[in-house]
């Protein structure tokens, strides 16, 4: 860090000190699962899943501390938030109502297994919203937001047209969605920039209250983009695999060791008095020919019947 300029903006700086943590995040697989419309919708789902509880920490750590000086000039819910739209989304995707998505098994077995990634994330937006100078969260602001402002809208062609969601209605979208800056019309694409613009200069404003505030910015920024590197690892997840696992585990912890199945002796006896006598059969009976071939259909449906009856 003594290398960097800390005379400079802290948008500047933040732009030029997370370019490379940028780029590894963006080249991941997980996100290139994501861009591409390649994830299922169940585990698209899950994704969305995760980022709302990032969201609904972040901001209600930013609601907590809306008048701390390095986070005020950058504080809008009514513009940025997006936690609510997140759960509108996932309730839709689910086609269930808002309210009860919670519950929902996708849900239920997301934070039920081993989600190291998502839980460092949110245990650091804690320790932050807790700290005595919560300034940092000002980075989290920075990667999230400008993120889904200017990345994010890249993809909701593509994500509409791989989960056959109507981008008119924007139902099961509306975490792409964002108001303009000074009214509740729906933002294009140049308002989206002046909101970039808004949001840079917030983040200038807090940056003159100090070197200090730079300098905890700059480096949580970095942090930032590691956890959200994390979630993307989780979108190369084999949940199915992960399932059938948790399921068998399941059955032995409830019931034991599963049992072996075992047949009565005389339905043992049964199978083989049959197999050995459709053997003799078919070596001596002379299978040959039209009545050759009648014989052997005879002797098959015999031996399916008496099979059948020993599985029972």
């Amino acid at each position: 860090m003594s290398s960097i300029d800390y005379t400079k903006s802290l948008a500047t700086l933040l732009r030029e000190s997370t370019h490379e943590a940028h780029d590894q995040v963006a080249m991941s697989q997980g996100a290139k699962l994501l861009l591409s419309g390649g994830l299922s919708k169940e585990d698209y789902t899950r994704y969305l899943m995760m980022l709302w509880h990032v969201y609904d920490l972040l901001e209600r750590a930013l609601e907590r501390h809306a008048t701390n000086y390095s986070l005020e000039p950058t504080y809008n819910p009514a513009l940025l938030a997006r936690a609510p739209s997140l759960s509108a989304d996932i309730a839709y995707l689910l086609q269930v109502d808002e309210g009860s998505w919670k519950s929902h098994p996708i849900h239920v077995q997301l934070i039920s297994g081993s989600l190291s990634p998502l839980e460092a994330y949110v245990r650091r937006l804690e320790e932050l919203s807790k700290s005595s100078d919560p300034s940092a969260l000002l980075a989290h602001s920075y990667v999230r937001y400008l993120g889904d402002l200017s990345g994010g809208q890249v993809i909701r062609h593509t994500l509409a047209k791989a989960y056959n969601l109507d981008e008119s209605t924007g139902l099961g979208l509306s975490f792409y969605a964002f108001k303009e800056l000074r009214s509740s019309k729906p933002a294009n694409q140049g308002e989206m920039k002046r909101i970039k613009e808004w949001f840079r200069e917030g983040m200038n404003t807090a940056g003159e209250r100090g070197v200090e505030v730079k300098i905890a910015v700059v480096e949580e920024a970095n942090t930032a983009f590691k956890l959200n590197a994390g979630l993307f690892e989780l979108l190369d997840r084999n949940w199915e695999a992960q399932k059938e696992t948790k399921n068998e585990k399941r059955v032995v912890i409830e019931h034991g060791q599963p049992a072996e199945r075992s047949y009565p002796l005389s339905q043992v006896v049964a199978v083989i008095a049959a197999v050995c006598l459709s053997h003799f059969v078919l070596t001596v009976g002379g299978f040959t020919g039209d009545k050759g071939y009648q014989k052997l259909l005879a002797i098959e449906q015999w031996f399916a019947s008496i099979w059948q009856q020993a599985s029972q």
